[in-house]
């Protein structure tokens, strides 16, 4: 069984620092902009359409004339949902009468969109009523609905309503009928639902939404296999016109059921979408086998085809995991929504076993890859996330045609804003969770909580510019503190009260555990080790042999061509060479601490080949976050760079 669970959003109110100012940034920014390109009010920005959909919905079930098509993708409901869940959880943290318009709004847009018998997709209503049902493989009914269904969790959680929560129960019912009343063969293409049904049953009690949420998990890849035998009777496609003789069963996360799975295979984001759901029902059941399920594929992920940024899928074909240890830099995918799926996946680990190398993870991929999938304005946003960039070549070759060297303000397939939106609005529900009489701390977030326990911890930190943490104890009782030693941290120490505590008596699967009576007002002090450090690959990994990586605490670093006299291309580290940080600069890049790095210029030569040794002089290389990188025009960008 779980050995804890989240706390509410509610419970966390941000302070200061990083993570704290980029919630900010999106209450304030992101989503009043995101709302604007929903409903094509942003110019310059690629057409959405996504609201307008679901008034020509509303429009169609009413008996009005609907003069215009559906437009965007089969999915475009779903970039509503995130951003409605973003905003339930920018509300948790005081009020807004015009996010609380907006949102009301959109509420009442899915509210007229919905059918007498609970059905509510906009694509089906207005472009294929009669196709329902008949494309789970490609048609994402399912997934819209899961999203939706998170956003009526957030805005029961955060605003105590339950208005988008009976549209959304009416909906599920629908979905329970279909495949479980009558006996439906099949499931969701994209998984994403599966995991909030278990969400949905945890705010309801109702048994039948953890039963509907473990049946779409069970009957996932069993034989025969449901998606040959759709294609055979539904005689229509969305996307697969030119293969139509080909089943890529490891894209859908379908080729063998999900207790049998051993590798990470397929369309990266779906993968751990479902491995996320599998982790939260296996907390749920206690059931042994699924654990181990997502204990493997969780290795398979992590210790074999993960970015040292956290980012996973390394190919653009089937924006996919390809096989072990390929994890080019250039040519990478590294959705920003799979990193996103990782960090789900990495909470779910750890309500269902405390280890330390969870939070790892969730810290790695957030800090990294999900900060750098958003401009620092909030208004421009990648979906792929190189770890090498030239412009000329980036963007441009055949190869290299999704790894852009800029952001966009949106994309036509706009999952990824939304995504961090979301995610970004609920950092305080990923920071902390909370046992039988335990209370742990994942992320360390300048802020205060409040646990059900009976009492409340303030943090005072700037994590991760500094590695200095000092939590405050509100209440009394007596009851173990948990606290997330990361693995970096090569020198960690522990105060209580000012005692220095022994932490090889405390820590266990990196996690140190403080018991004691508590009382107000004392305090734990954690001080991890910040000191950069050289990160190297497994020489398994080919793009990375004769490379090295920076790192200090857990972002890491990357050399750009602004800070570098426009070339990377031609710089090294020195291999005893030392790094050192520079001055924290509140001005620079939303405020940094760059690394300064001893290395070489090697000269480019005139030739494409030669017998000539480029000459080379002692150079400085200048580093900075990799999460901040393109902010500053087009240039040159490297996180690898060889050693010699």
């Amino acid at each position: 069984m779980k050995v804890s669970r989240e706390v509410p959003v509610t419970a966390w109110k941000p302070g200061k620092g990083l993570l704290p100012d980029r919630q900010r940034l999106v209450r304030d920014v992101v989503i009043p902009y995101q709302y604007r390109v929903l409903g094509d009010q942003q110019e310059g920005v690629e057409k959405s359409h996504a609201l307008e959909n679901l008034r020509l919905a509303g429009k169609k079930l009413r008996g009005e004339p609907v003069t215009e098509p559906f437009y965007g993708m089969v999915f475009q409901d779903s970039d509503v949902a995130k951003w409605l869940e973003a905003a339930a959880y920018a509300l948790a943290y005081g009020p807004d009468p015009e996010l609380e318009k907006m949102a009301q709004e959109v509420i009442g847009l899915f509210r007229d969109a919905q059918q007498e018998d609970g059905y509510l997709n906009s694509y089906f209503t207005v472009k294929a009523p009669e196709r329902k049902w008949t494309n789970l493989q490609e048609a994402h009914e399912l997934y819209c609905a899961g999203h939706l269904i998170e956003a009526a969790c957030a805005w029961k959680e955060c605003t105590g309503r339950d208005d988008l929560l009976e549209i959304v129960e009416k909906n599920v019912d629908c979905i329970y009928r279909q495949f479980m009343e009558k006996n439906t063969r099949g499931f969701p293409g994209h998984p994403e639902i599966e995991q909030a049904l278990l969400r949905l049953y945890r705010i309801t009690g109702k048994e039948k939404y953890r039963e509907l949420s473990q049946h779409f998990v069970d009957v996932r890849g069993q034989a025969p296999h449901y998606f040959e035998e759709e294609r055979k009777n539904r005689g229509w496609y969305l996307w697969e016109q030119d293969n139509r003789d080909v089943l890529d069963t490891d894209y859908t996360q379908s080729t063998q059921p999900v207790r049998e799975q051993k590798d990470a295979v397929g369309h990266a984001v779906r993968a751990v979408y479902l491995y996320t759901a599998m982790a939260d029902l296996a907390g749920e059941t206690g059931e042994e086998a699924l654990q181990q399920a997502c204990r493997t594929l969780w290795e398979s992920v992590t210790h074999r085809q993960m970015y040292v940024t956290g980012g996973i899928g390394s190919t653009v074909l089937g924006e996919a995991f390809t096989v072990d240890y390929d994890l080019p830099n250039a040519t990478v995918y590294a959705e920003t929504c799979a990193s996103i799926g990782l960090i789900f996946f990495a909470r779910r680990m750890l309500h269902m076993e405390a280890k330390g190398e969870y939070a790892d993870v969730m810290e790695r991929a957030l800090y990294n890859t999900v900060l750098a999938g958003m401009q620092l304005d909030g208004k421009r946003f990648f979906y792929v996330n190189p770890l090498e960039v030239v412009p000329g070549i980036s963007g441009k070759a055949v190869t290299q045609e999704h790894d852009l060297t800029q952001r966009p303000p949106w994309y036509a397939c706009a999952c990824c804003p939304p995504n961090v939106a979301r995610l970004l609005s609920s950092l305080g529900s990923y920071a902390y969770s909370q046992g039988e009489n335990t209370f742990f701390t994942h992320l360390y977030l300048d802020g205060e909580v409040e646990s059900t326990l009976g009492y409340g911890l303030s943090f005072d930190t700037d994590y991760p510019r500094s590695g200095e943490i000092c939590c405050t104890f509100h209440g009394e009782a007596e009851t173990t503190l948990a606290f997330h030693i990361p693995a970096w941290s090569q020198q960690t120490t522990l105060t209580v009260n000012g005692e220095a505590q022994d932490l090889s008596a405390l820590v266990k699967d990196g996690y140190a555990y403080v018991t004691r009576q508590f009382r107000e007002g004392d305090q734990i002090c954690l001080t991890l080790d910040m000191a950069p450090f050289k990160v190297y690959a497994s020489s398994r990994v080919p793009a990375d042999t004769g490379c090295v990586a920076v790192q200090r605490g857990p972002v890491v670093y990357c050399a750009e061509g602004v800070d570098n006299q426009g070339d990377v291309l031609s710089l090294s580290l020195a291999a005893e060479g030392t790094l050192t940080e520079e001055p924290y600069d509140p001005d620079l890049l939303g405020g940094i601490v760059p690394l300064m790095g001893e290395g070489w210029r090697s000269s480019p030569g005139e030739a494409l080949y030669s017998r000539k040794r480029p000459e080379r002089k002692p150079a400085d290389v200048r580093l900075v976050p990799y999460c901040v990188w393109g902010n500053r025009g087009e240039n040159q960008m490297r996180v690898w760079l060889p050693e010699v």
